[in-house]
């Protein structure tokens, strides 16, 4: 059983989009771009901070539970084997569950593809972060 209200793992998929949106910063540091300039990625960015300190303050079930859901999303496990992928995330946890997550191309699409795996709706998920 997934450990994590399906509202946090919205959240998460949100502020993984906007960070998947970002692009290399094209300006100096000092230039100011107005409109362009939201898109950049830029050390210390903010939706980054937010969002590890999002997933830090979760307790180790939901963390768990969050890396199982990414891992069924990219079919490393089935949505049958999800207690096996939490008991698995448990149990080989070596970094910051942060720090693993946002080291994942695509997590958004993984997030979101698990919770449909498990017949989750993701829209009714993004309606209370949207």
């Amino acid at each position: 059983m997934l450990q994590i209200s399906p509202e946090k793992v919205a959240h998460v998929i949100v502020r993984a989009r906007e960070l998947d949106a970002k692009v290399a910063s094209w300006d100096s540091p000092g230039d100011v771009r107005e409109a362009d300039s939201i898109l950049e990625s830029r050390s210390g960015d903010a939706t980054e901070a937010e969002l590890r300190e999002f997933i830090r303050d979760m307790n180790e079930d939901e963390q768990a539970s969050l890396v199982a859901l990414m891992w069924v999303g990219r079919e490393t496990y089935a949505a049958d084997e999800l207690e096996e992928a939490i008991a698995t995330a448990r149990a080989e946890k070596t970094n910051p569950t942060e720090d693993y997550l946002l080291g994942v191309p695509l997590l958004a699409d993984y997030l979101e593809d698990g919770l449909d795996a498990l017949g989750i709706s993701v829209e009714d998920a993004e309606d209370g972060i949207l």
